[in-house]
């Protein structure tokens, strides 16, 4: 099982250390793990799981039979968009804010963003 952790943990861009910082974990608990001591209960490898977004049965088994052996995303590029939105509070912010905004308002809000973008790299009209 510990082998399907260092994958997404390579696959995701982190360290053990920082998924152990992210998710409140103890890296005694990462450590004993790996060493082959003991396997973590179920509410620390659920944190895992929720942390990389995938089942607990994939974390255990590397298998996910309920999404027919595929992880919760259908591909990488949007897994890391995925995890880079729960690691940064301001993009959560955002994300929640435009869940709910009428497609013009949307429209507006991405213009803005785009404008922000250009002025930030020199580019003011």
């Amino acid at each position: 099982m510990y082998d399907i952790f260092e994958k997404l943990c390579s696959k995701r861009g982190v360290t053990p250390y920082r998924v152990c910082k992210e998710t409140g974990l103890t890296t005694s608990t990462i450590s004993n793990w790996k060493a082959g001591r003991y396997t973590p209960k179920q509410d620390k490898l659920q944190k895992l799981a929720d942390y990389f977004h995938v089942s607990l049965e994939y974390l255990m088994t590397g298998e996910d039979k309920e999404a027919g052996g595929r992880q919760y995303y259908t591909n990488d590029e949007t897994a890391a968009v995925a995890q880079e939105i729960f690691e940064n509070k301001e993009l959560r912010a955002l994300f929640s804010v435009q869940r709910d905004m009428a497609p013009d308002d949307l429209k507006a809000l991405h213009n803005m963003a785009l404008a922000l973008k250009r002025k930030e790299r020199g580019y003011e009209e």
